[in-house]
């Protein structure tokens, strides 16, 4: 789908068509669910996340407007839920550096069923050390790296997501590249 069709479904769900919604739930839930994973690194929250989003997206949808992207539009309904989620939770500042002891703190892992054994060991165990490392980061700049490499969200679209000038949002996905590209070097 291309964004104009999402505007089409946006008009059609306002008119009542409920299978116009359940298109784009359909489309947008796996990114949806997939940002949260890396930014909460819980399974069963990031799939209530993922629901709340459509949830307040449909409540909210006669506020959409049609100038914007419905994709920008609906991540920023998920920024915002993470970050009223943070303030909630109050969470303390971790030091980059600071060793992960917890099985809480564990990166989401998804299986892989590709074969062979031998390269998805592999991979299985360079998607950890990264994952590790995107853990690590400070929660600005993970959430940011993960709009735009993880869901593929250009600068300007994350700009408008988060309410930040584009030169902040290019230098944070920056540092959070640089952190990333240093502690995958240490080990």
């Amino acid at each position: 789908m291309v964004p104009d069709e999402d505007k089409d479904l946006v008009r059609r769900s306002l008119r009542g068509d409920r299978q116009a919604f359940e298109l784009l739930v359909t489309k947008y839930q796996q990114p949806l669910f997939n940002y949260f994973g890396r930014l909460v690194q819980e399974r069963e929250l990031s799939q209530d996340f993922t629901q709340e989003v459509f949830l307040r997206a449909y409540a909210a949808l006669h506020t959409y407007k049609e100038k914007y992207q419905f994709s920008t539009w609906l991540f920023r309904i998920a920024s915002n839920l993470l970050i009223d989620h943070w303030r909630k939770k109050k969470l303390s500042l971790v030091s980059i550096d600071a060793e992960v002891d917890s099985e809480d703190h564990r990166p989401l892992q998804l299986p892989d069923y590709e074969p062979p054994v031998s390269e998805a060991y592999e991979k299985r165990e360079l998607m950890e050390k990264i994952e590790l490392a995107i853990s690590r980061l400070p929660e600005a700049l993970r959430e940011l790296f993960v709009l735009r490499h993880m869901n593929d969200f250009s600068y300007e679209e994350i700009a408008a997501i988060k309410r930040l000038p584009v030169g902040t949002v290019k230098n944070r996905v920056f540092q959070a590249r640089e952190l990333l590209r240093s502690r995958l070097e240490e080990r």
